[in-house]
């Protein structure tokens, strides 16, 4: 199941979107402000961010220009979103690289098209980590032994999608002690 933070300051934006969202089978968890964005990045780890160009304490565009550049969110997408009378700096979008954008209200067939045509463009981006390991016949014909070659590449895939997630634990914990002992 794809999951998708939407973030919008209007509690009718956010009904309206959950509500389409959560019909077609998708988790959806919704913020109301820039700054919850980036708190739940971390527990939530969404495919896809529906983000308001106009938000408290963040924008959208900071919002997207953050998951653009950051290394353990490079598999999610983000689309930008506009009230009807509101305009979309094109130039912004496309300097912090956007997946898309939409306007509010939402429709739901226009909502759907562009969260499924993204969420289909992503799939295979993130490595899947391999849920056995590849192994072949030992010389006897009945040890079996793991080809180290395919064990490696393996272990390099694993670390690879888990290093970011690591850097970002061990120092989140480091800043707590930290924070205890100034205390």
């Amino acid at each position: 199941m794809s999951r998708i933070l939407l973030a919008d300051d209007s509690p009718h934006a956010q009904r309206m979107g959950e509500l389409i969202l959560r019909e077609e089978g998708y988790e959806v968890v919704t913020v109301t402000d820039g700054a919850t964005v980036l708190v739940r990045l971390r527990d939530f780890d969404p495919d896809l961010i529906l983000v308001d160009v106009a938000m408290p304490t963040k924008s959208g565009y900071e919002i997207c220009e953050f998951i653009k550049n950051s290394p353990q969110h490079r598999h999610t997408g983000v689309v930008l979103l506009t009230g009807a009378m509101e305009t979309v700096d094109e130039q912004e979008a496309r300097r912090v690289h956007c997946d898309g954008v939409l306007k509010k209200p939402f429709e739901a067939s226009v909502v759907l098209k562009t969260v499924r045509t993204l969420l289909e463009a992503r799939v295979g981006q993130v490595p899947d980590l391999p849920t056995s390991a590849p192994v072949a016949l030992g010389r006897s014909g009945t040890c079996p032994t793991a080809d180290p070659e395919l064990i490696r590449a393996a272990v390099t895939i694993a670390l690879d999608a888990a290093l970011p997630n690591l850097i970002e634990e061990i120092t989140q914990k480091v800043l707590i002690v930290l924070d205890t002992k100034n205390a």
